[in-house]
């Protein structure tokens, strides 16, 4: 092979392996680095491996099969459906495990727009969990969404603390773009292009899980998470964000 010929075809290989790239989501607060998760659903995903402690950890790869209290799922059309069992009262739960601390997570998320038949509401809610149990969370529902610090024990003292909320349109039936920045003790949620950032110690863990919550029934597609880096840019991203609300053990 002569000089220009293999030069063509290093320039061909470097254009389909920066194709093969994966774009990335607009962050504020990190940049991405290695990626952890790509899900785009073309067909149901391969079992997960690992033996699970409850739902949180101990497993790599998507668990969805916890029984009724968790709902009934399904991949269809480029999507993992989720839909709430009304006998149970219980959001239907899906979780992706992997192994982390700071990361971007970004999906697409849809209330679908069918009857509630006693269920108690529509929302979806994407949420980081350690070894045991919830850390942080970004909710959303029709009116808007809020991103809070979670109850990591559920017997005391710890509790959900709110970091913030906004209220902007979240169109049921409708395909809903959503990034999760998680970087030491801070998090910011954006949804739909609209951003909240919060802060407190007890997001700064390790963790192993992301789970997908919903109310009623709803599909999440394009699963992906990377691992976080600083942006340099964030105190000035950050200064044109609503001003967080601060954790309850640091309010006077």
């Amino acid at each position: 092979m002569n000089v220009k010929a293999a030069l063509c075809l290093g320039l061909l290989l470097l254009g389909s392996s920066l194709q093969a790239d994966e774009p990335v989501p607009k962050t504020l607060m990190t940049t991405c680095g290695k990626q952890l998760v790509s899900e785009d659903f073309a067909k149901a995903p391969p079992p997960y491996q690992g033996k699970p402690k409850g739902f949180a950890s101990g497993y790599q790869g998507w668990f969805y099969t916890m029984g009724k209290r968790a709902g009934d799922w399904s991949v269809t059309d480029g999507s993992l459906k989720g839909v709430e069992n009304p006998e149970v009262m219980h959001p239907a739960t899906a979780s992706v495990g992997f192994d982390f601390k700071d990361a971007v997570i970004a999906c697409e998320v849809q209330m679908d727009d069918v009857p509630l038949n006693g269920r108690r509401g529509r929302n979806i809610s994407i949420r980081a969990t350690d070894d045991k149990d919830y850390v942080c969370t970004i909710g959303l529902y029709p009116g808007g969404f809020h991103i809070q610090k979670d109850d990591n024990d559920h017997e005391g003292p710890d509790v959900n603390e709110k970091l913030g909320s906004a209220k902007a349109p979240n169109k049921v039936g409708e395909w809903i773009p959503v990034v999760f920045e998680i970087l030491g003790d801070e998090m910011v949620g954006t949804v739909n292009g609209v951003s909240l950032t919060g802060r407190h110690p007890n997001i700064d863990r390790p963790k192993h899980s992301v789970m997908f919550v919903i109310g009623n029934e709803g599909r999440i597609r394009n699963v992906r998470a990377w691992e976080a880096l600083p942006n340099p840019e964030w105190e000035q991203n950050k200064a044109k964000l609503p001003a967080p609300l601060a954790p309850k053990s640091e309010k006077p």
